[in-house]
C-alpha cells in the first residue's frame, strides 16, 4: 500500500495530510509492529516505547508523503530502533540492574527525633569512652565494636584473661552509667 493510498480520504491542507497520514499509517502499523517487537525483545514493557520510537522517527520526516514504500520503511526503522535499544543497554548494563521492590526498600521506621537520638548517643558514648583509660577503652572497643574474642585480647594487650575482663566490666559500667545519665536528664 502506498502513501499516497493511506492519505486518501484526508483534507487537502498540507499539515492536515500530514497529520492524516501520520495517524493513518500509526492506525495500520501499529499492531504488526508491536508483534514484530514481541518477537524481538525480553521485555514487553519496551514494545510500547519501540513502536513510539518508529512513529516518532518518522513524525520527525520533513516529507513523510515522499516515502515510496512505508511498510519498508517502518519495518526498517524498527530494526534500526530496535538496535539503539541493544546499544543503549549494553551501554547501561541494563541486563544487570533489578527491577526496584518497594518492598525490599521501604522507608525506616526511624523518626528523624529517634535518629537525632542516635547521633547525640554516638556523641556521649564517644565521650563516655575517651573518659576511660587507654588500655580499658582498646578492650572494650576490640570486644564491642570489633567482636574479639576474651583470649584474643587478653593475647593481643599482653595481660591475663582475668585482666582482661575485669578492664572489660569496669568499662562496660562506665559506659553503662553515661549513657544512662544522659538518657535520663
Amino acid at each position: 500500500m502506498a502513501v499516497s493510498d493511506l492519505a486518501r480520504g484526508v483534507h487537502d491542507t498540507g499539515d492536515m495530510d500530514r497529520q492524516g497520514l501520520l495517524a493513518a499509517l500509526a492506525k495500520r502499523y501499529s499492531t504488526p509492529l508491536a508483534r514484530f517487537f514481541e518477537r524481538r525483545v525480553r521485555d514487553r514493557q519496551d514494545v510500547a516505547d519501540l513502536v513510539q520510537e518508529v512513529f516518532l522517527r518518522l513524525s520527525a520526516l520533513p516529507n513523510p508523503m515522499a516515502i515510496k514504500e512505508p511498510e519498508h520503511y517502518l519495518f526498517v526503522t524498527a530494526a534500526s530502533a530496535l538496535l539503539d535499544k541493544v546499544r543503549r543497554d549494553v551501554v547501561r548494563h541494563a541486563s544487570n540492574h533489578v527491577e526496584f521492590d518497594e518492598k525490599l526498600l521501604q522507608g525506616s521506621d526511624l523518626t528523624p527525633l529517634r535518629v537525632l537520638e542516635g547521633r547525640e548517643a554516638i556523641v556521649h558514648l564517644r565521650a563516655a569512652l575517651l573518659e576511660l583509660p587507654e588500655r580499658t577503652r582498646d578492650i572494650f572497643v576490640l570486644r564491642i565494636f570489633e567482636e574479639c574474642r576474651m583470649d584474643d585480647i587478653a593475647a593481643a594487650v599482653g595481660i591475663s584473661r582475668r585482666a582482661t575482663e575485669k578492664h572489660y566490666v569496669r568499662a562496660l559500667a562506665h559506659v553503662a552509667q553515661a549513657l544512662g545519665d544522659w538518657h535520663y536528664r
